[in-house]
């Protein structure tokens, strides 16, 4: 069984990480406030997230370059820059709707940047265990996504604004900062055979599929995100404020999910825990679509929290191990499936919403949780008969397989 030894640098990276997610996921009331002062639509407000979407992408083209040149805590560092120089144009400009359109494209550019490092940087330095790290690690972004909007909720109620709520944000990264600066804390750089030497040649066909199963699990979490408040108001007569507060049991569920899975990722193997994880995400999702009580409907998204808290783990874990000497290269062009899920998800939702009703359409959630296992599945059987590419990374597919 592997064994995951945190030391003073892998805490380092689930606080950068978690630094990121507090905007990440304080951006949902934020949006809503910046709706309300621009006059917009709901549909113009929601072309911020289509800005989140693009900026990944090209946070994620730019990320395999920047560490080629850098090392990874450089890149680390500069990508949390980038996200608080958004952040603080975001809460000193006025708030134009293009130039917040562009604000929040140059914070996703920087977030993927973290999220790349994170992932790449805890399977380079935890081996076997990184499944597991990565897990801890997201649990910690889930537990900054729960604090992120009682924090601007608080600071609105005081009368300080949204914008203090957010900008505290640029504070505590100077914090975590001089910590860091002041242990001499820093991101290992990679091995010396690693993605140099490798960078032109193409990604596996194994790794094309685990790209293919990020696209379909997060536009579960997209999805169930962005359109369950909906469903709640409409059948089951919610009030808008507890439809959007109800949803905060997604993010329970994945917080604990991560917590716990992070030990389940030490004992099993990731394929398997994998299908384990879809099973819950159905079981919950089934709850809630069947849901006739307001109790009943929220248990569901705990429910469906828990199982959707382990696939991106597992996932991107696998994607990393397929893809041997091409860890950043790989990380980046995750960005990409993000990127697709972000922006397809909830607009293919939208039409069938518009044609049978936002409940109906929900049924596209079980969908994309078949279609993920079946791609998972194939890949099962493709890493099981696949060459030996490296030592290392044979021994990550035995373990997969």
């Amino acid at each position: 069984m592997a064994r995951l030894r945190r030391d003073p640098v892998t805490w380092l990276i689930y606080v950068q990480l978690g630094l990121y997610a507090y905007f990440l996921y304080g951006f949902g009331p934020v949006l809503s406030f910046l709706r309300d002062e621009q006059g917009t639509s709901n549909a113009l407000a929601s072309l911020h997230s289509a800005a989140l979407a693009a900026g990944a992408m090209v946070g994620g083209a730019l990320f395999p370059m920047a560490t080629r040149r850098y090392s990874r805590s450089a890149v680390m560092w500069g990508s949390l820059s980038l996200v608080l120089t958004g952040v603080l144009a975001l809460v000193v400009l006025p708030p134009l709707y293009p130039l917040t359109l562009t604000i929040i494209g140059v914070i996703a550019i920087g977030g993927m940047g973290v999220v790349s490092v994170t992932v790449v940087s805890l399977t380079h330095m935890h081996g076997l265990a990184g499944p597991s790290a990565i897990s801890e690690a997201n649990a910690m972004a889930v537990g900054a996504g729960l604090v992120a909007p009682l924090a601007i909720g608080l600071a609105v109620n005081l009368g300080l604004g949204w914008r203090m709520g957010t900008g505290v944000l640029i504070g505590l990264t100077a914090i975590v900062a001089v910590i860091a600066w002041r242990k001499g804390l820093a991101i290992p750089a990679s091995a010396p055979s690693a993605d140099r030497s490798q960078v032109k040649q193409p990604l596996p066909r194994a790794y094309w599929l685990t790209w293919t199963i990020l696209v379909f699990t997060g536009c579960i979490e997209i999805v169930l995100s962005l359109w369950t408040a909906i469903v709640l108001r409409e059948e089951i007569s919610f009030t808008p404020a507890a439809a959007s507060a109800a949803v905060s049991a997604i993010l329970l569920g994945m917080f604990i999910g991560r917590s716990f899975g992070a030990r389940l990722a030490l004992k099993h193997k990731p394929i398997p825990l994998f299908f384990s994880a879809l099973l819950v995400s159905l079981a919950g999702f089934t709850v809630f679509w069947t849901a006739t009580t307001g109790i009943m409907a929220v248990a569901g998204l705990f429910i469906a929290g828990l199982g959707n808290a382990m696939h991106y783990p597992l996932v991107i874990a696998l994607a990393l191990a397929v893809a041997p000497g091409q860890a950043d290269r790989a990380a980046g062009v995750t960005s990409y499936s993000m990127g697709l899920s972000f922006g397809a998800g909830p607009f293919v939702l939208g039409l069938l919403a518009d044609s049978v009703g936002a409940h109906t359409a929900l049924l596209l959630v079980p969908v994309f949780i078949v279609i993920a296992a079946l791609l998972a599945w194939w890949l099962a059987v493709t890493t099981a008969t696949a060459p030996k590419i490296s030592d290392r990374a044979a021994e990550v597919i035995e373990q997969m397989t």
